[in-house]
């Protein structure tokens, strides 16, 4: 049994999936949209470092790029503890449908858990604004 509720975020977006998973999948694309996450990311080996956002500083670790939209990340807390990031980009005819699954933390009470839900909810406008625009 699932130790953590979970939430599917999800909207389509009006370009092509390879497209947009490239640029999600871009860690230096990640502040344009990702305004949870941080202010901007540097290299450090095979992580990446975040700070300036409402986390302080974080570390991220993508998966390793690859042609099926998956463009999961861990964000290592300051504290240490992990939350894994499970984020989809899948083709929809000249499109593509992004989803991203937000995990219930077990410090979140009701209330957190649906402020989170909601601020990748807008995060991921933020992105589809950014796509449908034009080239990323």
């Amino acid at each position: 049994m699932p130790s953590m509720p979970a939430r599917i975020v999800h909207l389509s977006i009006d370009r092509p999936a390879d497209e947009v998973s490239a640029f999600v999948g871009d860690p230096d694309n990640m502040q344009k949209w990702a305004s949870g996450l941080s202010k901007g990311l540097r290299r450090d080996d095979d992580d990446w470092i975040g700070d300036g956002g409402p986390l302080g500083e974080i570390r991220v670790r993508f998966a390793p790029r690859n042609d099926l939209g998956v463009v999961d990340h861990t964000v290592t807390l300051p504290d240490g503890s992990r939350v894994y990031n499970a984020l989809r980009v899948t083709p929809n005819g000249d499109g593509s449908e992004v989803a991203f699954t937000v995990l219930r933390q077990p410090s979140q009470d009701d209330a957190a858990f649906e402020a989170d839900a909601a601020h990748v909810r807008k995060d991921l406008e933020t992105l589809r604004a950014l796509m449908e625009a034009g080239p990323g």
